[in-house]
């Protein structure tokens, strides 16, 4: 168990997390030095703090990366983006949706015009197939405990699996 830290041990963390600078940490966190190169150093092995600093960004990185609903969630809204959504009363939820693409008012001696695009739902479909696996290309491998069962889905797959079964090296080449 690592021990408790002090002040400046959670101050350095917090402000290494910041910065990703150990020297520039040391001399936010109030240390009296004249080597904070080495203060910093010297912190970053110290195993409660290491363990203090993966805390933080595991903190950082719950808080700002989208979870896999969340992505989900996201393509489906622009799956479903409709124009007609947008037509009429343009209100600030409406401009904050994922299908909108770009919005442009113009003015001009006969009026405003609003062009809207909205982003391309066919490829938020396809995103949405890939996350969940659906309609994949190439081979797709499925072991259990029993048996291994691969789909072939192109040719190029198949001839190289032909080569594998014949014997013969393997020769992929890079596109």
């Amino acid at each position: 168990m690592a021990s408790p830290l002090t002040p400046k041990q959670e101050t350095f963390c917090l402000k290494w997390i910041e910065s990703g600078n150990a020297s520039e940490a040391v001399i936010l966190a109030g240390y009296k030095t004249k080597n904070p190169n080495v203060i910093g150093a010297q912190n970053l092995t110290k195993l409660s703090i290491q363990m203090r600093i993966a805390e933080l960004r595991q903190a950082t990185e719950d808080a700002t990366v989208a979870t896999v609903l969340e992505r989900k969630q996201i393509l489906t809204e622009i799956a479903r983006g409709r124009f007609v959504d947008f037509m009429t009363n343009l209100t600030a939820e409406k401009l904050k949706s994922a299908a909108l693409q770009e919005i442009k008012i113009t003015e001009s001696p006969a009026g405003k015009s609003t062009t809207i695009k909205l982003h391309n739902p066919i490829q938020a479909i396809g995103e949405l197939n890939k996350m969940e696996k659906i309609y994949t290309e190439g081979a797709v491998v499925n072991i259990d405990n029993r048996r291994l069962e691969i789909m072939v889905h192109d040719e190029e797959t198949k001839e190289l699996l032909g080569k594998i079964e014949a014997g013969e090296p393997p020769h992929v080449e890079e596109k």
